[in-house]
Parts: structure tokens; sequence; C-alpha cells
């Protein structure tokens, strides 16, 4: 007879339990397409369509591609109320944010570059190098 998964949790170490709750919380952050993110923000394909002024055929199919433009993921996620942000990882570098990937017109300057459109890091690196 085998054992229920409830009453198996439950024998587990307090610690143990602890992490098992965590990680699906991350878990239930994550989802897995458009539609589901479409669903999340309440909004029907239709709704979604007209702030896209596309017909919502288009938006089933903008939601089952694979790969896609940036520029259409960017004005998908607007049109469900949200903001896309792109971050890249590097080994060894502080995690960073890219801004004007697939906008038709680049944002205003990051207030975080200097005079020059230099990171804070950049221009202290620079800084270092000049002296």
């Amino acid at each position: 007879m085998g054992r229920r998964f409830d009453k198996a949790i439950a024998a587990l170490p307090p610690d143990q339990c602890d992490r098992i709750d965590a990680r699906h919380a991350d878990l239930r952050q994550e989802i897995e397409g458009l539609r589901e993110l479409r669903r999340i923000a309440g909004k029907a394909q239709a709704e979604v369509a007209a702030a896209l002024n596309i017909k919502q055929p288009s938006v089933s199919k903008i939601e089952k591609q694979a790969d896609m433009y940036l520029s259409t993921l960017r004005g998908y996620v607007e049109a469900v109320g949200g903001e896309l942000e792109l971050t890249v990882k590097l080994p060894k570098r502080p995690t960073f944010c890219i801004h004007s990937l697939g906008r038709f017109h680049p944002p205003a300057p990051c207030a975080s570059l200097d005079g020059q459109g230099r990171t804070a890091e950049a221009s202290r690196d620079a800084s270092i190098q000049t002296r």
C-alpha cells in the first residue's frame, strides 16, 4: 500500500518542509506561457487584440508561438497591463537590465547613466583608467 503525500510531507523535518514550501511558492510565481499570463491579468483575447490593433485570431497565434520578436512580446505584455524587463546575468558580474530592445522608439535615458551615457560603474572604471 502506498503512502499519502500529505503524510509523507508531514513526517519530514521542519527545515526541509520550509524549503519545500519556499520552492512551491517560487514555482507558483512561474508561468508556462502568454496564454496563462493573459488569464492571470484577467484579459480576454479580444481585449488584447484591441489593444494591439490586430484581430483576435492573431492573438491566439502569438500565444502559440515558440519564438518571436522582442517587440511582439513587449507589445503583448503591455497589452495585458504589464511591463517587459530584459535582465542579463553574466558570470562574476552584477545583473543588469537592457531597456531599449524590442522598442520602436528608444526610452528616455536611464537616471543611473552619467552625462556620457555610461553606467555609474563604467564611469567609475573610466575615471580609474585615466588616473
